[in-house]
């Protein structure tokens, strides 16, 4: 089958976004996992500082996203996205040659900087400018693409640490970015936004929830994916922690842990088969509460294997889902119009959570115990699912 010019472009941007985000999140997210207990040895730095960085990345990232989702909506992702990639480079080389304190977390706030201009935000903006129509497709393709960062990077990180040390490491993910993602952002993404977004710029309310309700609905997006970003961000990081103190034995709880990619990713080409044959609206609310539901059921007896299982498989579910929705549900109501500066403003508050979750979550298991850090991501896991029912009933009209 030949595909049109459209077409093409379409499986470009995808498959070359997809590559950009598995590199983005492998080389700074997921970066720490492997690298950290080297980066705490040879700097002096204690765990918690080390995982910090993290943190940091995300404050600063969140606390620009409004200003260059607006930019992206105006002028294109092109060579925002692609001196993100340049941005990382050079605060990835640095971090190499990073000494203390003071110099880790100034490359970390620089990598935060460079994630608002080049990562998982910006790429679904640039798609759904890319894609048109089919944008809800096309970003729950990506998503599956993105879910495959660990897979690759974690065994890489190891493989490399090994080679040529954690700054060695870090040297060679900064030529990635330099020499592979930035090339490729600049040949994937067009220089103006297309003629189709431009129209829908021209009529923003053409789409979407009714103007006279947009401020009400996006304020319980806002609280339904913050709220969410509390649990997912918080929970991933520690859920190994969080097996083992429900009475798991070290291997049983990395084996639980390690089933939430497998079970992120299925529910993700599920939903790039058939979402089209069912609301958005639905799905949302679903994944809010299978997630509510597998938290439950752990706080019941999370102690059994069986109960354990249901509950990360539910988490998995959850997860994989949010991630699509993160970017289809602004799409779906309020339009491609705006749909930049709805996404940034969505990422402050989304930002800021998930930059605290983990922090957070850990002086809970300290003081608390895992009981206590279940029943407080229980609780955020609520929220966000009453705030997505309520805003289903306000959106029942949404497909």
């Amino acid at each position: 089958m030949t595909l049109t010019p459209a077409a093409r472009s379409i499986h470009l941007a995808t498959a070359g976004l997809g590559f950009t985000q598995i590199v983005g999140w492998g080389t700074t997210f997921l970066m720490p996992s492997v690298l950290g207990r080297h980066i705490e040895e040879s700097l002096g730095l204690p765990s918690e500082i080390v995982f910090a960085g993290i943190t940091v990345m995300f404050g600063v990232g969140a606390l620009l996203a409004p200003q260059v989702g607006r930019l992206i909506d105006r002028s294109g992702a092109r060579t925002i996205m692609a001196s993100g990639s340049a941005l990382y480079a050079v605060s990835l080389a640095a971090l190499a040659f990073s000494q203390g304190l003071v110099s880790y977390l100034l490359c970390w706030a620089a990598m935060g900087i460079a994630s608002t201009l080049a990562l998982s935000t910006p790429s679904s903006i640039a798609l759904a400018q890319v894609a048109g129509p089919g944008a809800r497709r096309a970003i729950a393709m990506l998503a599956i693409i993105g879910g495959f960062a660990s897979t690759v990077f974690w065994p890489l990180s190891g493989a490399l640490d090994v080679a040529v040390g954690w700054r060695g490491t870090l040297l060679v993910y900064a030529a990635i970015h330099l020499f592979a993602c930035l090339p490729v952002h600049l040949l994937v993404l067009p220089g103006q936004p297309p003629t189709h977004h431009l129209a829908a710029a021209a009529n923003p309310a053409a789409s979407g929830v009714p103007s006279e309700v947009r401020s009400h609905a996006f304020l319980l997006l806002s609280v339904t994916l913050a709220s969410g970003a509390f649990v997912f961000t918080g929970a991933m990081v520690h859920m190994i922690e969080l097996m083992r103190g429900l009475g798991h034995p070290a291997a049983s709880a990395v084996l639980l842990a390690s089933l939430i990619g497998p079970s992120q990713v299925t529910v993700r080409v599920f939903e790039l088969l058939f979402g089209h044959r069912y609301s958005i609206m639905n799905s949302a609310v679903f994944g809010s509460a299978a997630l509510v539901l597998g938290l439950g059921v752990a706080l019941l007896d999370g102690g059994n294997f069986v109960v354990a299982l249901a509950c990360i498989v539910s988490y998995g579910i959850a997860n994989g889902l949010k991630a699509v929705q993160r970017a289809t549900l602004p799409l779906a109501l309020f339009g491609r119009g705006q749909f930049g500066a709805y996404m940034g403003r969505l990422a402050l508050p989304q930002g800021i959570v998930s930059a605290s979750a983990p922090p957070i979550l850990a002086a809970v298991l300290s003081t608390r115990g895992t009981t206590g850090a279940l029943w407080l991501i229980f609780a955020a896991a609520t929220l966000s699912l009453v705030t997505m029912i309520l805003l289903a009933r306000l959106a029942r009209n949404v497909r």
